[in-house]
C-alpha cells in the first residue's frame, strides 16, 4: 500500500514539475511577444513622425523655380559646331567583362537549345514526322506515276488511232 502511495506522490511531482516548466516556457514567450509588440509599436510611431514630417514638407510653399533663361534654336547655322567631348570607353577589365559575360550568354542559350533538340521526346517526334512524311511523299509519287502511265497509255491508243 505504501508503495502505491510513493508512486502516487511521484507522479504527482513530475505532474508539478512539468506544470511549473510550462508555466515558464508560457511567462517566456509572453515577454518576448510583449517585447516585439513594444518594438512594433516604436517603429510605427518612427514611421508615423516621418510621414508628418514629410506631409508638412509638401504643404510648405517651396521656392518658385527659376524660368530657364537659355534660349533654344532649332538650327545654328553659320555658327561653328561645340565641342562634343569623345564617349568615356570602357576599361580594358570591363570591356573584357562584357564581352566575356555575353559570349557565356550566348554560349549557354545555345546549350540549352541543342540539349533541348538532342532529348529523346524531341528525336522520337521528329523521327515520326519524317516517317509521316516519307509515307506522304510515297503516295504521291505512285499517284503521280499511275497518272503518268495512264496518259501515256491514252497516247499510245490515239497514235494508234491515227495510224490506223
Amino acid at each position: 500500500m505504501t508503495w502505491q502511495w510513493l508512486a502516487l506522490a511521484g507522479l504527482a511531482m513530475v505532474a508539478l514539475i512539468m506544470a511549473l516548466g510550462l508555466l515558464v516556457a508560457l511567462a517566456r514567450l509572453r515577454a518576448r511577444t510583449a517585447a516585439e509588440i513594444a518594438a512594433a509599436r516604436d517603429e510605427a510611431m518612427a514611421l508615423r513622425e516621418r510621414l508628418d514630417r514629410l506631409e508638412q514638407e509638401r504643404r510648405t510653399p517651396t521656392q518658385p523655380e527659376r524660368a530657364d533663361t537659355r534660349e533654344y534654336r532649332i538650327t545654328g547655322l553659320g555658327e561653328p559646331e561645340p565641342d562634343v567631348p569623345e564617349p568615356a570607353r570602357p576599361e580594358r577589365a570591363a570591356f573584357a567583362d562584357l564581352l566575356l559575360r555575353e559570349s557565356v550568354i550566348r554560349l549557354g542559350s545555345v546549350g540549352h537549345g541543342v540539349r533541348r533538340a538532342m532529348s529523346a521526346e524531341t528525336r522520337n517526334r521528329i523521327r515520326f514526322e519524317m516517317k509521316r512524311e516519307v509515307k506522304r511523299a510515297r503516295k504521291q509519287r505512285r499517284a503521280e506515276q499511275r497518272e503518268a502511265y495512264r496518259d501515256w497509255q491514252a497516247q499510245q491508243r490515239a497514235d494508234l488511232r491515227e495510224s490506223a
